[in-house]
């Protein structure tokens, strides 16, 4: 219970409670009382609250004392749904959401999401799961999610501070020799083979591979067109639209090595008519991510690669074999279909011509690798349909 001794000041009112504790209290501009949401340890603590509330008024920052008091699920729900994002991204952030965030903040409005809060949160997510890649992520989100509710006037300050958390320490790409590529093309099977090859030496992404069409073909000029991606959602379900970046609709010469690759594929194993897909299962359906990762996995042990060699590590093979065959960065960059601004402005460009010189370097270099390697390996020149 306050003590009823507390004096007036020009702005507001200050009281002592029983406790030693000092509150304050203002009227706002709609006419009603409003009392500070948390005690000051001193007067002078409680005068400057006052103060600063003061100076918004006068500037007409005032917020309203119920601006934070929407609830953090419903918030973020909505940031999701109004931003432009992927489907792969949307399937990230609601996983995010679901799995780490929403449990501890989702009951909550959003002014009652501390810094403190935040701290624990983050340190019970790091000690519970283990995983730092995921909780950096998972912070990050919130922290963005928090950055937009302080725009909006919601909460005067983003309680996410906590310094480098939401930093991803940086794994060493893993890249594969072109005997160890050879070696996961054999052991995945014949019908996946070409799928090996082009993530390497395309480099192409797997949902660029899951959007690949007949049409997309030209074997007179040894040419692949990608036009669009097909990544895969959780629920399974493939979601078809506009490739990564601007960049990632592109032309991609292949080296000469796959062009019996390219052709022996198409006979056997791609659906026909010239909107037929590139890559299907034994069944005749577009290739699930699951089912391709069950055959990945089992190639990369055969192959005796570490467990953490992903089949999007054949695309940092491909870049650095380009490389070394005399591809500048921006050559790279146009073959992988990758963007920067910065770099648009810096590197020079990279026409057909030049990547028809980078696909020729990158012919050779593997040509000699396997002369080095594969000398006389009837495993690998000599192929026959199955069904695996």
């Amino acid at each position: 219970m306050a003590n009823k001794k507390g004096r007036r000041r020009r702005f507001g009112a200050v009281r002592q409670y029983r406790s030693g504790k000092w509150t304050a209290s203002y009227l706002a501009p709609d006419g009603q009382r409003v009392r500070a949401s948390e005690t000051f340890e001193t007067k002078t603590d409680a005068e400057v609250w006052l103060s600063q509330v003061e100076a918004d008024l006068s500037r007409g920052d005032w917020p309203s004392p119920d601006a934070g008091a929407v609830n953090f699920r419903v918030y973020a729900e909505k940031w999701v749904e109004e931003r432009e994002l992927s489907v792969r991204t949307v399937d990230l952030y609601e996983d995010l959401l679901r799995l780490h965030i929403l449990p501890t903040f989702g009951p909550l409005d959003l002014d009652e999401i501390t810094a403190p809060r935040v701290r624990e949160w983050r340190a019970e997510r790091l000690r519970t799961t283990g995983a730092k890649t995921v909780v950096a992520k998972a912070y990050r989100l919130l922290k963005g999610i928090m950055e937009t509710a302080v725009d909006d006037d919601l909460i005067s300050r983003n309680p996410c501070r906590i310094k480098g958390a939401g930093k991803e320490a940086a794994t060493e790409r893993r890249i594969a020799t072109v005997a160890q590529v050879d070696a996961l093309a054999n052991a995945i099977g014949i019908r996946w083979r070409l799928m090996v090859y082009l993530g390497a030496y395309g480099p192409m992404r797997p949902e660029e591979l899951a959007g690949l069409r007949r049409r997309d073909v030209d074997l007179d000029s040894l040419v692949i067109r990608v036009r669009t991606a097909e990544p895969e959602r959780t629920n399974g379900k493939r979601a078809p639209g506009a490739t990564k970046s601007d960049a990632g609709a592109r032309f991609v010469v292949l080296p000469g090595f796959l062009e019996k690759e390219l052709k022996r594929h198409l006979a056997w194993y791609a659906e026909k008519g010239p909107d037929g897909h590139l890559f299907v299962g034994e069944k005749g359906a577009p290739f699930r991510r699951t089912s391709f990762g069950r055959k990945w996995r089992r190639a990369r042990t055969a192959v005796g690669l570490p467990e953490g060699f992903r089949f999007y590590d054949l695309r940092h093979t491909g870049h650095t074999l380009s490389t070394r065959s005399g591809a500048t960065l921006k050559d790279t960059m146009v073959r992988a279909g990758q963007s920067s601004e910065k770099a648009a402005l810096i590197y020079q460009h990279s026409d057909d011509e030049r990547q028809r010189e980078v696909a020729a370097g990158l012919d050779e270099m593997v040509r000699a690798e396997r002369a080095k390697h594969h000398k006389d390996d009837p495993a690998h020149h000599k192929q026959k349909p199955t069904g695996s």
